[in-house]
This record gives C-alpha cells, structure tokens and sequence, in this order.
C-alpha cells in the first residue's frame, strides 16, 4: 500500500482554510508525485502562502558544505520572502512571523538525534507559542524505519543545535511523533497539530513505501547513507574523513594513514551484524583531507534488520584509534555554534563515548552502556507514536 503524506492529507483538510501561511521546507518537500508543498500552497484557493522558511543548507540546499549559513532572500516567482533558519538566527523571529496564522513544517527527517532539521521544528514551535502561531506538522517516514532504538542518550548541559533534548541517537520516531514528544513531554506547549500518514508502519524502510527519494540535503544522497548516518555521522567529531568530498558520505570512511585492505580486513573480522566492510582508496574533494589520498572501508549493509549503525560506527571508531593512537585525533572546536566543548562530545551528547574509546574499550563493549537508556527511552516514546 503506498504512504499517503502528511502533506497531501493536510491539503484535503480544512485546517488551512482562511489561514495566512508559512512553510518550513526544503527541496525533500515533495509529494509522490513530486509536486513541491510550495507550489502545492501557493494553488490552495482557500489560503494565502506568506513566507518560505528554510532549514540547514538553505530552501534551496544549495550549499553543500556543513556548518554554512545562508541568507534570507525574496522568492520572485511568488513575490513573498524566503527566510534562513540557518544564519544569525536558528529561530523565526515576530517579524517573521507577523503576517502568519499558521506555520505548516513539512522536513524530511533521516532517524538520527543529530540531523538538524528535528531541531528546527523544536525552533519552531518555541517561536510560534511565543508569538501565539499555530503550528502545523506534516508527517514523513522516518527512512530508516521506527522500530528501532540505539545509541546513547543525550545529558544535559551537552544540548546544542544538534542535541536540544535526551534522545538516543537513532530514536525510531518520525517527524510528527517528536514534535509531540517535545512539545508535550519536553514541555514547548505550542499550540501544535499533527497530520499523521496513511500506510505507513514501524517496519517500513523508505523505499518501501512508494515515495521518491529526493535528497533531505546535499550529503545525503541515497536511503544507503541515512541507514549507515546515525553512526558514522561521529566521524565528523574526528580528524578522519567522513566521506564527505566524495559520492559517499558516511558510507566511505578513512583517512591518508590507513591502509584500505587491512583495515577492511580487521573490520569483517569482528563480525558485526549485517555489515560487510569494503576496502577503499578516496581523495575527498573538499573539507578533511581534500586533494589527498586516504586509505579506509565503506559500509555495505548486508541486513537492514540486523544491521545497528551506532554500534558500527562506534567499533570503527575505536578500531580507526586502535590502528593508529598517535595520528587519530579528536576534531577541535568550534561545531554547530558551539565554540568550547569537542565536536564528538556534542555529537555523543555528552563525554562518555570519548573517554570510553580514549580507555580502550571495544565497541560492542561500549554499546553495553546504553542499554538501560535505551530501554527507558523506548518506554517514554510509547505514549507519543502513532503507527
């Protein structure tokens, strides 16, 4: 049965009806038939479309690179501004939001706590309670699917743009679903609806469910990258390239000290569940490393179902050190606005992975420690999910 969008069910509804209207969007926000909700709006005949808001990377995504902002614009087909959520400020503003009734957030989410764009919305919502805007959530399949927990939990006082609440790091929950949870239980309070999908269920990968892939943004160019993401996404909190420079990013990991088949090797012989570790030789592009060689594997997920990313990339983490101690190295601030702590610490949510991989634990080791964490988490989520 293919899944029928938040989106297209809010567009049926009479939720807009009479309503000024802003959208939180980016070029992932199409529907099967890649109409784009913008143009979708813009033709709604019972509302006016306002304002364009854009996460990381712009409306557009049209800047690859991470970690660079982008700056508000006018829209000149439809003649109504184009604001950054990204850029001097990660939260609409009242003047941007005072020609709006209704904020309708429509993000194509990967499934990891780290991805930006779940704390947008949680942006969002602070705004609009403030300036007393209802706020719409357009439901999307979590691509990697919502059965599954893992990781490490967020502490406070390691909160960032990045981590704003004590979610595990792969949480198994879709957009719609922790905009409950954050405006509920982590106690936003905004005046919030959700419009949930059709068809959809916990076990469903996104290719699974009959919808285009259109790229969430610019280093996530395929379903492969999102399922490997909430793992290798630590890498970025390194000296060793995450693959970004290259037509893989988080699946090809390494760095110029590396030999590619050895350490390829070492890594199929801890026979991690449902991944196969390929030998690669890489020159990124750009960022870490650019222009020289680098020796490393790639992820190949053999079993989806078998297969847990934090754990993965937490045991290449530990074997990366481990092949070399002198030249691994802990990436040095400043990270998403953040300017004191490492960049691994506000990845892992606080600095227990560090000082866990610094002592020398395995990582199958290291994952033991969630465990507890996890099982709470998926007790509290039970009362925000709803497939």
């Amino acid at each position: 049965m293919p899944v029928t969008l938040g989106s297209d069910r809010l567009l049926a509804s009479s939720l807009l009806d009479g309503c000024r209207v802003g959208v939180v969007c980016n070029p992932a926000s199409v529907d099967g038939r890649f109409r784009h909700v913008v143009d979708r709006l813009a033709a709604h005949p019972r509302s006016t479309l306002a304002a364009i808001f854009g996460p990381q990377h712009g409306f557009r995504s049209n800047l690859q690179d991470n970690m660079v902002e982008t700056a508000h614009t006018t829209d000149h087909q439809r003649e109504i501004p184009v604001y950054s959520l990204y850029s001097e400020t990660r939260e609409p503003t009242s003047e941007m939001l005072k020609d709006i009734d209704l904020l309708v957030v429509d993000l194509q989410d990967v499934g990891a706590r780290i991805y930006t764009f779940v704390h947008t919305m949680a942006n969002c919502l602070r705004a609009a309670r403030r300036h007393g805007v209802r706020v719409v959530v357009c439901d999307r399949p979590n691509p990697i699917g919502g059965d599954a927990v893992e990781g490490p939990v967020l502490e406070r006082g390691y909160d960032s743009f990045v981590g704003q609440f004590p979610i595990p790091m792969r949480h198994g929950m879709t957009m719609a679903e922790l905009a409950g949870l954050f405006n509920a239980h982590f106690g936003i309070a905004a005046d919030l609806a959700v419009v949930p999908m059709e068809g959809w269920t916990r076990a469903t990968h996104y290719d699974e469910t009959g919808l285009p892939w259109v790229m969430p943004s610019p280093n996530m160019p395929t379903l492969d990258t999102a399922i490997v993401y909430p793992g290798s996404v630590l890498f970025e909190g390194t000296t060793l390239s995450e693959g970004r420079g290259t037509t893989r990013p988080f699946e090809i990991l390494g760095a110029p000290w590396i030999d590619g088949e050895w350490f390829a090797g070492l890594m199929n012989a801890i026979s991690l569940p449902g991944a196969y570790f390929r030998p690669v030789f890489f020159e990124p592009t750009f960022q870490k490393h650019a222009k020289v060689t680098c020796g490393g594997c790639q992820i190949h997920v053999t079993d989806r179902r078998a297969f847990r990313p934090v754990l993965t990339g937490v045991t290449l983490l530990t074997e990366f050190r481990r092949a070399d101690p002198d030249r691994f190295g802990w990436r040095p601030p400043p990270y998403e606005y953040e300017h004191d702590r490492l960049p691994i610490d506000i990845l892992a949510g606080s600095d227990k992975l560090r000082t866990q991989v610094e002592a020398g634990m395995e990582g199958p080791a290291i994952a033991k420690t969630w465990e507890r964490d996890e099982a709470e988490f998926r007790r509290l989520r039970e009362a925000y999910l709803l497939y």
